[in-house]
């Protein structure tokens, strides 16, 4: 039996980067994954295959409307479906070989199959064909992440109800795609098969989409993605999808409780995940889990077992990869004696349709509950020289700051390159920065990130310079 300084449950972003700090703080490291690849959903099934079908059928999208006008004349414009999922599959096995490479460059161990809880310092591998190997390890992190949720009525049968994991891979483009979801999955999947020619319709429970994020945003993403072709049914409730050969029939009500039926040839189940913490033994060693199936952690991230910790989409908050990244890093951090910190309003969300939304801190509904004395400035894409040479337009940024100290309380935005953007907000918040902080700074022109610089000078006196 070998013995381990920390091990880690789960490859995905929270599971590999935890590792990784652990080994470079000189812990002896080991990481269990119960799949061969490495990188969890996020790498697999998640965010870096979405983004590839998203990169690639935006060039699709582009050729087909605005070639022309740039002065490029695209004849015989064809879409190969089959190379298209075979790039998106290239660029999962290049990263998730990236991550075996990691794991032994920094000597850590990599065990396949999935793991209990013995107790709280053993854990047993059940490996392929009864294989099983017994792991001693003073310390585990557990960062098992999350699988899809569905609601009652809909059974994902995988075939024509389907998941993202599932959506991914479709053998050919549906004539007609149902969404049951308007957050960021079901928007970025709808956005992929609109821009390859599918009717996309998304239903959503709520009268807004990606509630997550400032409302400002949903309303301007539902605005252009409406241009772009998308239909969205909003406040309804879905009752029922049944499948009858290759047609999938959902049933809604809406806000009157009148039935609306939705047909199609798929139907993508959209509506969230939910914390994968099954069959992991945690009953065992004394580890009750939350009504929400998360497992609780003190401000350390601990659980109520000392030693054992847990991070990412298996414990509360957003389920991000960023946000089990950082987590990863804090807990590596903690064990060893250091005084890192997270502050989770710094931590951005981001949606990847085109264009962008990005948001982080707080938002503009949050503010108004706390009736927080707040001042809003915002600023169009329309009125930068880089969006118009670029032709998009469609966007803004907005700023919240506190009205009495100046200090950056949040921003949010939708444009070209937001999920980039976003990246100079964080540093604003995280060093407490003033509006004025920020529009006294210099920023390139011609750049998207303009759109920045003018939203704080609006929030400091109404003063942009070019609207």
């Amino acid at each position: 039996m070998e013995k381990f300084d920390t091990t880690v449950i789960g490859s995905g972003p929270g599971g590999y980067v935890a590792a990784i700090r652990c080994a470079q703080l000189g812990l002896k490291t080991a990481i269990i994954e119960r799949h061969h690849k490495l990188g969890g959903t996020c790498l697999n099934v998640g965010c870096i295959p979405s983004k590839a079908l998203l990169d690639s059928s935006e060039h699709f999208n582009n050729a087909k409307r605005y070639f022309e006008t740039h002065g490029i004349n695209a004849e015989k414009l064809e879409l190969n479906w089959p190379r298209m999922r075979q790039r998106k599959d290239d660029v999962v096995g290049q990263t998730c070989e990236g991550i075996q490479y990691l794991m032994k460059k920094n000597k850590i161990t990599v065990l396949t199959g999935h793991a209990t809880f013995k107790d709280a310092q053993t854990i047993i591998v059940n490996g392929e064909a009864g294989a099983e190997q017994t792991v001693n390890t003073e310390r585990v992190i557990i960062a098992t992440g999350s699988k899809p949720s569905s609601i009652p009525g809909v059974v994902c049968d995988k075939k024509r109800v389907i998941t993202s994991t599932e959506a991914l891979s479709l053998e050919k483009v549906p004539e007609k795609l149902i969404v049951i979801g308007g957050g960021v999955v079901g928007l970025e999947l709808g956005s992929v098969y609109n821009r390859l020619g599918s009717v996309v319709q998304v239903v959503e429970y709520l009268d807004r989409l990606i509630p997550g994020m400032d409302l400002s945003l949903g309303k301007e993403v539902q605005r252009f993605l409406k241009k772009q072709g998308m239909e969205f049914f909003l406040s309804r409730t879905v009752q029922s999808a049944s499948v009858k050969g290759k047609s999938v029939t959902v049933v809604a009500t809406n806000k009157n409780g009148e039935k609306v039926e939705f047909s199609g040839d798929y139907c993508l189940v959209a509506v969230g995940r939910r914390p994968y913490s099954d069959n992991l033994g945690l009953d065992d060693i004394g580890i009750a889990l939350d009504e929400q199936g998360r497992i609780p952690v003190n401000e350390h991230l601990e659980t109520a077992i000392p030693g054992i910790y847990a991070i990412g989409d298996v414990i509360a908050g957003a389920m991000l990869a960023h946000k089990a990244e950082e987590e990863g890093v804090f807990v590596a951090e903690t064990m060893v004696g250091q005084k890192p910190h997270i502050n989770y309003k710094s931590i951005p969300e981001v949606l990847y349709t085109w264009p962008e939304a990005a948001g982080v801190g707080f938002t503009e509904d949050e503010l108004k509950a706390e009736n927080y004395n707040y001042t809003a400035g915002n600023f169009p894409f329309k009125a930068l020289g880089r969006a118009r040479v670029s032709m998009d337009t469609d966007g803004f940024v907005k700023v919240l700051a506190d009205k009495d100290t100046d200090e950056i309380l949040g921003i949010h935005m939708v444009g070209a390159r937001a999920a980039d953007l976003i990246a100079e907000a964080v540093v604003a918040l995280e060093y407490r920065a003033s509006a004025e902080d920020i529009a006294r700074m210099s920023h390139a022109h011609p750049t998207y990130a303009e759109a920045i610089k003018e939203a704080m000078l609006d929030a400091t006196g109404k003063r942009s310079l070019h609207i």
